[in-house]
């Protein structure tokens, strides 16, 4: 059986590698290239150096400021998403009446897509807003706030459910040995449930760190990063410099490459920091 596996492995795995590399490497290493090239086109680009990310901070000044409000928007969302689902997760696994029927109502709105999502909580948001003669355009404040709590009513049912399999799976004598011991509540979740789904916390918070960097959709429907792109966020930013400044194609595209060496750093070092305990744990 492992001969006939190793003998066909590459004709199985052939399919795979073709739409790897068609959908995401080919396209890649295409993208690394434009970032550096002047174009309209991908048959009229011209090589160009390091102009397009010294127009990137210079003459496009809005890049900054998309940049540090996307890491505070993914930093807070982070913490609260995985702070509430986490918590969430702890009640649910207690036996609870109708525990079931919360986990489905909770999970639901993951299924809901982010255009539509948007559009509807503007118009609930801007509902409210209107009986005090704002909007949520009227001040970047107001945007923030939306966004943070859009994404976290979408985002912490998902986490809880993996929070949920994780709890499940710890050895119920754990925990009777904690309270034998005389541990109470808060000392049994620090020194036994955290430690024992560290690797379900890896997952949440690797999720929940890149979603919150590469939101688009919601910000988009949402504010559409007004007033005065005040609220725009880097994938946002991205795409209009792209699609909406004539000329600019390539400073978009330096801006992608900068924005993936940045998530993807920040991502390795998240997963590094909370595999490391895992091992501890």
């Amino acid at each position: 059986m492992e001969k006939s596996l190793k003998k066909y492995f590459a004709l199985f795995a052939l399919p795979g590698i073709i739409c790897f590399s068609l959908a995401f490497l080919i396209p890649f290493i295409m993208g690394v290239v434009f970032s550096f090239c002047k174009f309209t086109t991908v048959t009229n680009a011209t090589f160009v150096g390091l102009d397009n990310f010294k127009k990137m901070f210079s003459v496009d000044n809005t890049f900054i400021n998309s940049f540090w409000f996307t890491i505070k928007y993914a930093l807070l969302c982070t913490f609260s998403v995985n702070l509430l689902s986490f918590g969430l997760a702890l009640l649910l696994t207690k036996g609870i009446k109708g525990t079931n029927a919360f986990r489905t109502i909770l999970f639901m709105p993951n299924l809901i897509g982010g255009i539509v999502l948007g559009w509807i909580w503007q118009i609930l948001i801007n509902g409210i807003l209107l009986r005090y003669n704002v909007t949520l355009v009227s001040d970047a404040k107001y945007g923030f706030w939306a966004l943070f709590c859009v994404m976290n009513w979408q985002s912490i049912g998902y986490n809880m459910i993996i929070y949920i399999a994780s709890i499940q799976n710890i050895p119920h004598e754990l925990i009777e040995a904690a309270e034998i011991d005389g541990a109470g509540k808060w000392v049994t979740i620090k020194n036994v449930i955290v430690p024992s789904i560290m690797n379900a916390f890896t997952i949440c918070l690797f999720l929940s760190l890149t979603n919150g960097f590469k939101m688009f959709d919601q910000n988009l429907a949402l504010t559409a990063g007004e007033p005065g792109r005040s609220t725009e966020m880097l994938a946002l930013n991205i795409f209009n410099t792209f699609y909406g400044r004539s000329g600019f194609e390539g400073v978009g595209q330096a801006k992608a490459l900068v924005f993936t060496i940045v998530v993807a750093l920040i991502a390795f070092t998240q997963l590094r920091g909370t595999r490391s305990r895992e091992i501890e744990a």
